[in-house]
């Protein structure tokens, strides 16, 4: 009986042992940098044609095959893909939306004289012309659009693989830390002069 007891009391600690749950070893500096910026991918997603962003990360993986860019086709596609997503940031940035008589959102493109609509059956009303037309400040967010793209483009892992394969240490620090402060630059000016487009990709608004 007293075996029994001796073996029981032996064998607890290392029930307990195995239940402990793993040390979790603690994150480098670089990492928890690294975790913030994937986040702020998110964020700064919100900025860009939701079309033009959907694109970019599906596309992304497949012409660079996981960052590897075995060919310089792969490296030209992926030069293509990111040209092609900055043109579309920026013309989208001149488009705007309305709601016509029965409550249907109509698209234009926005021009010195109003929105220029994609139905021309469809007019925007007399009273609300002035607020269509084309100002600075389109150019303004059409700019930091790009910008802000190309701050996305830089939180892509495969994009980087496929142009710095094998970065050095300082390399590694600025395209860290390059895409940061883009980011909260462009977050900061969207916020002290907001875009008053709805245009496509971008949220409609209820009126």
């Amino acid at each position: 009986m007293d075996v029994i007891v001796h073996v029981i009391n032996t064998q607890q600690p290392l029930l307990e042992t195995t239940l402990a749950p793993p040390h979790k070893a603690p994150k480098t500096p670089t990492q928890r940098t690294m975790r913030k910026a994937f986040k702020g991918t998110a964020h700064l997603a919100k900025l860009l044609p939701t079309g033009t962003v959907l694109i970019f990360q599906t596309l992304s993986p497949l012409f660079t095959h996981q960052g590897q860019c075995h060919t310089t086709t792969s490296k030209f596609t992926t030069i293509g893909l990111l040209a092609f997503c900055s043109i579309s940031c920026i013309l989208l940035s001149f488009t705007d939306s309305f709601r016509d008589e029965r409550g249907k959102v109509r698209y234009g493109v926005v021009s010195l004289k109003g929105l220029w609509v994609m139905d021309a059956s469809v007019k925007v009303p007399d009273d609300v012309v002035d607020k269509y037309r084309l100002r600075f400040i389109d150019f303004f967010h059409a700019f930091m659009s790009v910008l802000v793209f190309l701050a996305v483009a830089l939180f892509d892992g495969s994009v980087v693989s496929c142009f710095v394969p094998k970065p050095s240490e300082e390399a590694k620090d600025l395209l860290v830390a390059l895409p940061i402060g883009i980011g909260i630059v462009c977050s900061v000016l969207f916020v002290a002069f907001p875009s008053q487009r709805h245009g496509i990709g971008s949220p409609l608004s209820r009126n």
